[in-house]
């Protein structure tokens, strides 16, 4: 199997996907032809050196399905074509990307934007020789819960602005700081205005106010919280590890959240062993997130799923922890997502271009999986088809690279080379 691209999978669930219209077939580009009005602009952008469009049957038939000398013609939020710039079709606008690569936007799965405060000290202390644990989030807890909303949204868009100038088009975003009924209820309703892909996160850690009844903890998190939040959520997640919640608690809590119509993620076996990623398995969790520390049967179960192994590298990078194995995950046939798990005590990055090169260099990743993990891959772990490609009938969610290439964004670490993002068509850096 190619390192890279996922086994075949039972077909994914219903999603937001792209709109149902015909495709036609030619040499090294595809089509589609949209209803058009008369407010529909449509714009080509052309010169091309090197199109990413994460669709295996086009350009040079890898995994991420690359087009040299390409051009993608845009039609409203959708692209309409691709394919060999000498090819495209007339359309009412024209950009020039002048020798330089074009991807689909970043999709980062795995992000906790609503918080206040921040952790340097930890951070500060960590680097000098103290171990990373999970009561660290204590911190953040208490800093959210006095926070205003406000102050949490201005903090949201802060992050998603910095994380949209870097290419993300698409992230997902947790509760899990307020770990109380209003403040969950609060943190995921602000995070609902700015995204679709929202995470109920009650069962980061036992709430402080609950440190002599966990028991009573579960029960709030399945029940009054719950009830609570999932308006609000498309997802429910647990931070199944020591220190946090065992299998079943975490079995519990995701089995309420999924009979409230919440789908599972974890964040499974981080700092040790455990039952996360079976968990996450028997419960067609749409992803098991870090995956540090597994067992042979714990990758052979992953093989055999379509749970999705979401690798954060900036935790190990911010924590000096084992890198994940990815190269194992990937020549078993497991599919990858990368993403920055932003968050303000072991991952404060909003950068996917940092991780890839995390991933490239610390995590054995060749620098196409790691570019497909942080698109495509990401898009599976919110299965969805609409996003992380650029295909006809995806959204327009799109990267200029300052680079002729996608492998910069590893061969250039730190150098900032998302130079145009295009989300829903509309270019918005």
């Amino acid at each position: 199997m190619t390192p890279g691209r996922p086994r075949p999978r039972p077909a994914p669930e219903p999603a937001p996907t792209a709109d149902q219209a015909t495709e036609d077939a030619m040499s090294n580009a595809t089509t589609v032809s949209p209803a058009h009005s008369a407010s529909t602009a449509s714009t080509l952008i052309t010169n091309i050196a090197a199109l990413v469009t994460n669709d295996p049957s086009l350009g040079d038939g890898s995994p991420l399905g690359l087009i040299q000398d390409a051009a993608v013609v845009i039609e409203g939020d959708r692209v309409v074509w691709t394919g060999d710039q000498s090819k495209a079709p007339a359309t009412d606008n024209r950009v020039d990307a002048d020798g330089r690569a074009v991807l689909p936007g970043f999709v980062d799965s795995h992000s906790h934007l609503v918080f206040a405060g921040d952790r340097t000290q930890e951070f500060n202390a960590r680097m000098s020789g103290r171990a990373y644990s999970a009561g660290g989030i204590r911190t953040t807890v208490a800093a959210t819960r006095a926070a205003t909303d406000a102050e949490l949204e201005a903090g949201l868009t802060r992050y998603l602005a910095e994380a949209l100038g870097q290419g993300t088009t698409t992230f997902e975003t947790k509760s899990g700081y307020g770990l109380t009924v209003e403040d969950e209820a609060r943190a995921l309703r602000i995070a609902a205005a700015h995204t679709d892909e929202v995470t109920y996160l009650g069962a980061h850690i036992v709430s402080p106010d609950y440190t002599d009844d966990p028991a009573g903890y579960v029960s709030l998190v399945t029940g009054e919280m719950l009830d609570a939040c999932a308006p609000y959520a498309r997802w429910i997640d647990v931070f199944c590890e020591k220190g946090a919640f065992d299998g079943d608690q975490a079995r519990a809590i995701l089995t309420a959240g999924r009979a409230k119509g919440l789908h599972p993620r974890i964040h499974a076996n981080q700092l040790s062993y455990g039952p996360g990623v079976q968990l996450a398995v028997e419960l067609d969790a749409a992803s098991a997130d870090h995956c540090t520390h597994l067992t042979a049967e714990d990758v052979d179960a992953l093989a055999n799923s379509r749970t999705v192994a979401t690798l954060l590298p900036g935790a190990e990078f911010s924590t000096r922890a084992e890198w994940p194995n990815a190269r194992r995950l990937l020549d078993a046939g497991v599919t990858v997502a990368l993403s920055t798990d932003c968050n303000p005590g072991s991952s404060f990055t909003s950068s996917v271009p940092f991780c890839i090169a995390l991933a490239v260099r610390d995590m054995r990743m060749t620098p196409d999986e790691a570019v497909w993990s942080a698109t495509a891959g990401g898009a599976a772990a919110l299965r969805r088809e609409d996003i992380g490609r650029l295909t006809p009938g995806a959204y327009a969610d799109l990267i200029l690279l300052d680079a002729p290439s996608h492998v910069h964004l590893a061969y250039r670490p730190g150098v900032p080379l998302v130079s145009g993002v295009w989300r829903r068509g509309a270019r918005v850096a």
